[in-house]
Order: structure tokens, then C-alpha cells, then sequence
């Protein structure tokens, strides 16, 4: 991820209730002056009722992340999930494309999509929830991205590392403790990556947690694919697990249990699941240090940068390298 700009350090102060509707409106989306600002922070999500339609999703994103080519690639890879009937929800054509420009913001605009968070304590829950992952993986697997990155321990780990080492917020009576167990870390997550060996890379979700899967009487359907990108087929599996491990193995066992009735999983890649969970925790400290200088950080993240949190986080780390090295999940 690039280090954020001085431009791009209050990227929405601009970004009005006012002008969210005037985007709309060059979009041909006629808002009746409704909004509600839903959940996000990595960009601006609105949902914008209408006087005679139904109410759409609009999401404006954060400047200097994506380039114009990977959001649309994004959205060309949903359009083809959905195009096979894979409940993921598409941005909106209008005026021939799917992304949008006004006064300096980039938006997109879906249909709105409701639902709530699937019980991932059922087990048919997690074995429709794996068929559906199979088909998003069927059809990632089909071509390769072009323009996003790929899940890798140069991107999520060692970037995120030195970010974090090259600017104040690690304490000082911490930064030499913390930087230490994240090279073991890393150590860990390399020797968990030389026993799986080589695997498939395909496109992926990349963020598939409980919280993008919206549940309908009739299923699942899978939102926000903003960190779609290459990496292996587990990506989209691991943080669907949680709890001790006798309850992953049997929460595991569920999803693949759906998953393979689409297509077949490569047991090696389970030697990569406390890896990936590894590096998504170094990656997570530095994706709120570099947007701190965003006001909504601090608000939504008091915690962060105290003493405590480093604290945490080293015990942390030193319990993912206990884990990386025992014997993977079994399903």
C-alpha cells in the first residue's frame, strides 16, 4: 500500500452531504435528500434514498489508494461473479461505466443489499457459505488479475514493518522487543510458506470475514470487495475459523465440506492459515498508522498507539509464532 499523501491525509473533509447528492445527480442518481452514512472507514459509504426508486449504496473511495485501472478491475471481476449468479452485489452501470468522478471524488453506486451477520455457529451455514467461496474461486481461478497486487510477505509483512519502524508510534522502551518478534514472526510465517510449498494463485475476495457476508432467507451474498487481489484459496477460508482449535478443525471441516462440492482444495494451502493470520495482524498496525492522520482514525481507534497496544500486540505475535510452528489444521 503507498504511504499516503499530504492531500490524502483529510481525504473527505470536502465531502458534503451536499455534494455527495450533487455526485449522485452527474451519475443520474436523483437522491430525494436522504443519506446515512454505513459502516466504513477505509472509504465513504452512503446509502441515498430516492423519490420513486429504491434506495441505492454509494461508496466514495479514499484517494491514493487504488488506481483508476484496479477499481475497475475490481468491478469487472464482480460483474463476472454476478453474472454467474453468485449472490456478490455489482457496481452500477451508468453512462457506460461503473466508476465515477465529481470534485475530486471517485464513487461508485450499487443497489442496496440487505441482510444480517450469518450464524457461523451452524454448521449448514459454513457448508453453503464454502459452496459459494468454491464458485467465487472457480471464476478467479478462470484469469488473473492485471492491475492489483498479490498477497505477499513483502507487501502485507515487511512494508508493514517498516512503516511502523520509520515513523513515531512504536514507545521507545518497546520498539526494539516489538521489531524483534516480528522478525520471528516473519521468520515463522516464511517457514510456514516453504511447507506448503507451491500453490494456486487466483483472484480473490481478499477480506472475506463475517462482516462482508450479508445473510438472506435465501443465502448468502458477499459485499465489498475493495481488497480483492491474488493470493492463495485459504485467503478467502481462514477467518471464517475462530475459537480453539478443536472448534476450527470442525468449523473447517464444514466450509470444505461445502467448498468441495465445487472444487477440490489443496490440503498444503492449511499450513498457511496461522501464516496469513499473522501477517494480517502486522498489516492491520500499519493500516491504522498510516491513515492516523485521517480525523476518523483516532476517533474509531483511541486505543491505538498507547503502550498497552504494542504491549499487546508483542504477546500477541509471540502466540502466532507458537502456533505457525504446530502441525497445520486437519478438516
Amino acid at each position: 500500500m503507498p504511504r499516503m499523501t499530504d492531500r490524502a491525509s483529510t481525504p473527505y473533509e470536502g465531502l458534503t452531504p451536499d455534494r455527495v447528492l450533487d455526485a449522485l445527480d452527474t451519475a443520474g442518481i436523483r437522491g430525494d435528500g436522504r443519506l446515512l452514512a454505513l459502516n466504513s472507514y477505509e472509504n465513504r459509504v452512503y446509502q441515498a434514498w430516492r423519490d420513486d426508486d429504491p434506495p441505492v449504496v454509494a461508496k466514495f473511495y479514499r484517494p491514493a489508494r487504488w488506481s483508476d485501472a484496479q477499481i475497475l478491475e475490481e468491478h469487472a471481476f464482480v460483474t463476472a461473479l454476478h453474472e454467474q449468479e453468485i449472490p456478490a452485489v455489482p457496481a452500477q452501470t451508468l453512462h457506460g461505466s461503473t466508476l465515477h468522478s465529481f470534485a475530486g471524488f471517485r464513487f461508485a453506486v450499487y443497489d442496496r443489499c440487505g441482510g444480517r451477520a450469518p450464524e457461523l455457529e451452524q454448521v449448514d451455514t459454513l457448508t453453503r457459505i464454502g459452496r459459494f467461496v468454491a464458485r467465487i474461486h472457480s471464476v478467479g481461478a478462470a484469469a488473473p488479475f492485471r492491475e492489483r497486487p498479490a498477497l505477499t510477505i513483502v507487501d502485507f509483512g515487511i512494508a508493514s514493518r517498516d512503516y511502523l519502524l520509520a515513523h513515531a508510534f512504536l514507545p521507545d522502551d518497546l520498539r526494539e522487543v516489538w521489531r524483534g518478534v516480528v522478525e520471528q514472526a516473519l521468520d515463522g510465517v516464511r517457514r510456514c510458506y516453504e511447507r506448503a510449498g507451491t500453490v494456486v494463485q487466483l483472484r480473490l475476495h481478499g477480506d472475506c470475514h463475517v462482516g462482508n457476508i450479508l445473510w438472506t432467507e435465501a443465502g448468502p451474498h458477499f459485499v465489498d470487495f475493495d481488497d480483492a487481489r491474488t493470493g492463495p484459496a485459504v485467503q478467502d477460508l481462514w477467518m471464517l475459523l475462530s475459537g480453539e482449535r478443536a472448534a476450527m478443525e470442525a468449523q473447517l471441516k464444514a466450509v470444505l465440506d461445502g467448498y468441495e462440492d465445487f472444487r477440490d482444495f489443496d490440503r498444503r494451502e492449511l499450513s498457511l492459515v496461522e501464516a496469513l493470520r499473522t501477517l494480517r495482524l502486522i498489516h492491520y498496525a500499519a493500516w491504522i498508522a498510516r491513515r492516523w492522520d485521517d480525523p476518523a482514525f483516532p476517533a474509531a481507534f483511541p486505543w491505538f498507539n498507547t503502550p498497552r497496544y504494542w504491549q499487546d500486540r508483542i504477546l500477541e505475535l509471540r502466540e502466532q509464532i507458537a502456533l505457525m510452528d504446530e502441525s497445520p489444521l486437519a478438516a
